[in-house]
């Protein structure tokens, strides 16, 4: 049946599944872990699935958190890359080129696009991005922006309880 569905309504779907997964569950680690490998599962062109989270001990730093795929950054500053530019703005950034991307930082050498959504509690304080990387040029769409800001407020929800 998810073969059937067109982007948005998978992830309408995960949304729900993720709603039931997580219903409860106020540990950060495993609402973060499960998303990430929902998501990272749920679409073939995500090569790199996770989470940068704020360093609470480090001011204006992402630590990394639970991810799916190879090896990822253990830090990043606010001031550099596309996670570090999501982070600083708050606001959802799509690369379609990532060679294109001033002060891009290169985690992987196959990646080529990417997507990093904030996640912000209640309150708009930010808790972690989300990183999302393709291997493919431009794999971002609308849909992938709608879909993920809408499981990314979902989060920041359960994160900011």
């Amino acid at each position: 049946m998810a073969g059937l569905l067109n982007r948005s309504e998978r992830y309408a779907e995960l949304l729900k599944g993720l709603r039931l997964a997580l219903e409860g569950e106020t540990d950060p680690v495993a609402i973060m872990a499960t998303a990430a490998c929902e998501l990272h599962h749920a679409f073939d062109h995500f090569d790199w699935t996770g989470f940068y989270r704020v360093d609470t001990e480090r001011e204006r730093e992402l630590v990394i958190g639970p991810y799916q795929g190879p090896h990822g950054c253990l830090r990043i500053a606010y001031d550099r890359g596309v996670c570090g530019a999501a982070a600083r703005d708050k606001k959802i950034v799509i690369v379609d080129d990532v060679a294109a991307f001033p002060g891009h930082i290169a985690c992987s050498a196959s990646t080529r696009s990417e997507i990093v959504v904030p996640v912000l509690s209640s309150d708009g304080a930010l808790r972690a991005v989300l990183d999302v990387d393709s291997n493919a040029p431009a794999a971002f769409q609308d849909e992938d922006r709608v879909g993920l800001e809408a499981i990314c407020a979902e989060l920041g929800a359960l994160l900011g309880r």
